[in-house]
């Protein structure tokens, strides 16, 4: 690996266009608490620390960059207010929003500054580019009103796929990501350095809207206030409901977060469905066969735009060759007999990837997306029968304590392991001391230890995250999860999505013993719910054509079944049959736990 220092192309770039910003770069939601600050990074400017590895420091002095900037004459980003880019296309009436962050707020403030600049131009229509909150939870900041007729344009099956990942699992996912995002650190040399994709993620109020239209198929041409868009499907590539785009008249390729300057991730760190390196890799060979020769710049959802038909090619063959290459030495060694931790350890990336830093891996990593594919293929199950049915964590914990002879014994022993350098083993070994006595100080405090020294070792954004909120856990107890995106969508779930959010929280050995059917007639629907309780399991079925014996009737609207779903009580909405029913169910739902600790049984 020789990563070239001097090279400055990056900087350049992720300087081009700049226009103005906003100072300080702090966004506040309407009482006045912070939900974005960059203006605690003032240490990027000097040299590297030795708390942070020295190729992670240059992505955050990249990342922390923000402001308005223009990519070509007519489309415009917001940069560095959020941990995602908002892109403006100037259309003949308005602008239209791409990607509009995390957070309302934020959103708000990045078109406020575009206004400033370019003029209060309305906002004509909205583009999703795939179904991750931080490309549309701010669409409520750009369109503080509704969406009115405003289209919002988003790749078939952004829906379904936005709400399996931010509501469905979103409590785990959400609390995972508060480490993976470093989220209860501060900027600072031993503290939150980038996410990889961006400075940092907010924490503001998230929205949905749901799509007005859906972009099926590639080579699908829409006019958008004027401007034509022609589209290029890729599913199953960084999200599974994904598109990349073409601006005709500026030369323009949008790639969506299919291609950004670093290694993505495989599986992220939060959870998510295993994506498809193969066809990822297919579908930026596609979009080079598709748009490069008649575009002048590419520009993504997170990073800086490439300029220069011959640039940005090169940039997407680095981008298409990496994850190919990931892919088929995986399944190489994966059919040789290796286990994924395995190829993990054997795999090197060739001197063309390992060299440029637009395949650096910041967010994902050459380690996890190797585990990532096998996973991909071969599940969680690695061929040993020794790992068909291990001990849980705490069981497994409390046998390897006494099989070394007492906490104190492995403590010291991960000591010596620590001093020698393998802090790997040291981290295992503390893990098990911990989960065997979590009350044991030493092993609390030398567990952290490792941890910090492994955070600041990290090149990649996301491990260094979970590394130092872990040391912070150890030492200060559970840090609260700052973020809610499942409740800004709810509104917008349908209504057999909002029933789902309830059947996954029935505590089923609970309520294996009870029985009932509820119907639920919603009147601003003309629709019918039933829903069945039966051997722990709660059905819906939706429109009901077989009879059954039905324990209760619910005559509501949609908006009172939220409120209903958020606590509110069961006054105003019109029954009959036995209103126990609803309450027998109710209780037999589980509330989930946002905050559940991570490194600490």
């Amino acid at each position: 690996m020789a990563l070239d220092y001097d090279d400055r192309t990056d900087f350049d770039n992720a300087e081009r266009g700049f226009i103005a910003t906003l100072k300080p770069m702090t966004i506040r939601n309407a009482d006045g608490a912070i939900v974005f600050d960059t203006s605690g990074y003032a240490f990027l400017d000097g040299p590297c620390p030795d708390t942070v590895n020295p190729s992670l420091f240059r992505q955050a002095q990249l990342t922390v960059k923000n402001g308005l900037y223009q990519v070509v004459e007519g489309i415009y980003q917001i940069r560095g207010f959020d941990v995602s880019n908002m892109t403006i296309v100037e259309g003949d009436t308005g602008v239209i929003i791409i990607d509009p962050l995390i957070s309302t707020e934020c959103a708000a403030a990045g078109l406020a500054l575009y206004r400033e600049h370019r003029g209060d131009r309305p906002v004509t229509g909205v583009i999703y580019t795939h179904s991750h909150g931080d490309h549309f939870g701010g669409v409520g900041g750009v369109l503080p009103d509704g969406p009115g007729e405003v289209p919002i344009l988003a790749p078939a099956g952004f829906m379904t796929e936005a709400v399996s990942e931010n509501v469905y699992a979103g409590t785990a996912m959400t609390r995972r990501a508060s480490y993976m995002y470093a989220i209860g650190l501060k900027p600072a040399a031993d503290g939150q350095m980038s996410t990889g994709l961006g400075i940092q993620t907010s924490t503001g109020t998230f929205s949905l809207y749901p799509p007005t239209v859906d972009i099926t198929e590639t080579g699908q041409r829409e006019t958008v206030d004027g401007v034509p868009i022609v589209f290029q499907m890729t599913p199953g590539t960084e999200a599974p409901a994904e598109m990349n785009f073409h601006f005709p008249r500026h030369r323009a390729l949008c790639l969506a977060e299919n291609a950004t300057h670093n290694l993505h991730n495989l599986l992220t760190l939060r959870g998510a469905l295993v994506r498809d390196a193969r066809v990822w890799s297919h579908y930026i060979d596609e979009a080079i066969d598709l748009f490069a020769a008649d575009s002048d710049v590419a520009f993504a959802s997170h990073h800086w735009p490439t300029w220069g038909t011959d640039n940005l090619v090169e940039f997407l063959r680095v981008q298409r060759d990496l994850y190919c290459y990931l892919h088929d030495q995986t399944l190489r060694l994966l059919n040789q007999g290796l286990t994924g931790v395995e190829i993990a350890e054997r795999i090197e990336l060739s001197p063309g990837l390992a060299d440029a830093w637009s395949a650096r891996g910041y967010y994902g990593s050459v380690s996890h997306n190797v585990k990532a594919i096998y996973q991909r293929y071969l599940g969680w199950f690695d061929g040993h029968p020794s790992s068909l049915w291990p001990h849980p964590p705490e069981a497994a914990a409390t046998r390897y304590v006494r099989a070394f002879g007492g906490i104190d014994v492995v403590v010291d022993k991960a000591a010596e392991f620590a001093r020698d350098g393998d802090l790997r083993f040291a981290a295992e070994l503390l893990k098990h001391a911990v989960f065997a006595d979590p009350g044991h100080t030493a092993a609390r405090n030398a567990l952290a230890e490792v941890y910090t020294r492994l955070g600041y070792g990290a090149e990649n954004a996301t491990w260094r995250g979970f590394y130092l909120m872990g040391a912070k856990e150890l030492r200060e107890g559970v840090y609260p999860t700052a973020l809610n995106l499942a409740g800004g969508m709810a509104s917008a779930l349908s209504i057999e999505q909002l029933f789902d959010t309830v059947a996954i929280r029935v505590d089923g050995p609970r309520a294996a013993a009870e029985s009932l059917v509820i119907d639920w007639q919603f009147t601003d629907l003309d629709t019918t719910m039933r829903l069945t309780l039966s051997n722990g399991a709660l059905i819906r079925t939706l429109d009901p054509r077989r009879r059954a014996d039905v324990d209760l009737t619910l005559t509501l609207t949609k908006p009172r079944l939220l409120a209903l779903l958020a606590g509110q009580g069961v006054e105003g909405i019109d029954h009959t049959g036995d209103i126990t029913a609803l309450h027998r169910l109710l209780d037999l739902l589980d509330q989930p736990d946002p905050n559940f600790p991570i490194v600490t049984p």
